[in-house]
């Protein structure tokens, strides 16, 4: 090792999910979060694998750390351990995320090293590190959002007794986020639209809430690239991307699928809603039976996808932070169709920047007018944007300025 590489300090850096490849939105924070520290800091990494496929890059992140701890997560087996917290009441988050294998890691690797600085990434993983071991430590948790809030609305879209189940962690994660609040130095979200929220439910520990916007690599996501296109010929492309397991994107896709494009593919019968994501739940399988409706499942990349789309769809009714599919829309110069929990972080202007679409009737109406060519200015404002206020250079360092910050 260089002398160099052994002049930067040691940090802990665990995640809930292995921080690569950075192919979905919590994902790709990690991962450029990670590439970030390795720069300053010799990176210890511990972080949970629930896809069998990510075992492959572990090669890739060992590149960017002093040393790499991935654990299996088996999820039907997490989700077992989360019923003891029923009995216990916990968040059923906690016992999910709670491994003694990452624990014997992380206790002897403080054992051996001393190190003085902890990033977690997502509130979850803070429990490996809340003793009085790590009390002298600098602490900071990337909670991203406030996932409290999220298990709320879900609890909103349910009937009971899930409704039941997903408002009773809604209650028990707050507590436990307010916890590692308190505990930690400083606490870190994904926009000032988020911590705001959190500062608002947690007004004891506002001082040290905080937040730093994702970034989009403009260079990889950029227009001018020579893509060749997925669609067929004639095809006027609507396209949704994003991990289709994830709850939030399934009740979207859904919503607009049965609420909104019938009537849009009435009027224009060339066309076609595309939804472009990895593991597709039952529910959006499903909705490749219905006319003009296309379920790719996972594709190696989205940007010929995103490239040669009429629009870009993002109905989301649950969302949380930033929705990094709006971003790298934007990115590749798309008009943006996008509900207002969708556009939350992005200060994008109305019909310049991007169609914000307050109600139902917005859709089809907004759809209509990129097909009638009335918003062909909306893409290059939209990568203007992206350029201007989400750059990973940029935002990144308060992380590194937070660590180095003397103790009060």
């Amino acid at each position: 090792m260089s002398g160099a590489a052994l002049a930067k300090p040691p940090l802990l850096f665990l995640c809930h999910r292995i921080p690569f490849p950075p192919n979905k939105g919590d994902k790709i924070r990690s991962y450029h979060l990670l590439r970030y520290l390795s720069v300053h800091y010799r990176v210890y990494l511990g972080a949970f694998v629930d896809d069998p496929q990510d075992w492959a890059y572990a090669d890739k992140l060992a590149e960017l750390c002093e040393e790499v701890h991935l654990v299996k997560l088996n999820p039907i087996l997490a989700r077992i351990k989360s019923l003891r917290a029923l009995c216990k009441g916990q968040a059923l988050s906690l016992p999910y995320y709670l491994n003694g294998e990452m624990s014997r890691w992380v206790n002897q690797l403080q054992s051996k090293n001393d190190i003085q600085r902890v990033v977690v990434y997502s509130a979850v993983m803070a429990q490996y590190v809340m003793g009085e071991k790590y009390g002298g430590s600098k602490r900071i948790a990337d909670m991203v959002d406030v996932d409290s809030e999220k298990w709320r609305e879900y609890s909103l879209q349910k009937t009971f007794p899930m409704s039941w189940v997903y408002q009773r962690e809604a209650k028990c994660l707050l507590k436990f986020e307010c916890h590692v609040a308190e505990s930690f130095d400083h606490s870190l979200f994904v926009s000032t639209a988020e911590a705001d929220k959190f500062k608002e439910l947690a007004p004891d520990v506002a001082a040290c809430v905080g937040s730093y916007s994702n970034g989009v690599d403009t260079e990889y996501f950029c227009p001018q690239r020579d893509f060749s296109s997925p669609y067929k010929e004639n095809e006027r492309a609507l396209v949704f991307t994003g991990a289709m397991d994830y709850w939030p994107n399934i009740d979207a896709v859904n919503w607009f699928t049965r609420e909104v494009f019938p009537a849009v593919l009435a009027s224009n019968p060339q066309i076609r809603f595309y939804i472009v994501g990895s593991n597709p739940a039952a529910q959006v399988r499903k909705l490749a039976d219905l006319p003009g409706v296309v379920v790719t499942g996972r594709v190696e990349d989205v940007r010929p996808y995103l490239a040669h789309a009429t629009a870009a769809i993002a109905p989301m009714r649950i969302a949380r932070g930033i929705q990094n599919k709006v971003l790298e829309a934007m990115a590749m110069a798309r008009s943006v169709i996008v509900s207002e929990a969708g556009i939350e972080g992005i200060k994008a202007i109305h019909e310049e920047d991007v169609l914000v679409a307050s109600q139902t009737s917005d859709y089809a109406r907004y759809i209509e007018g990129v097909l009638a060519s009335d918003y062909d200015t909306l893409g290059a404002s939209a990568r203007h944007r992206v350029k201007q206020d989400f750059s990973w250079e940029n935002n990144l360092p308060v992380v590194g300025e937070l660590l180095e910050q003397p103790s009060a």
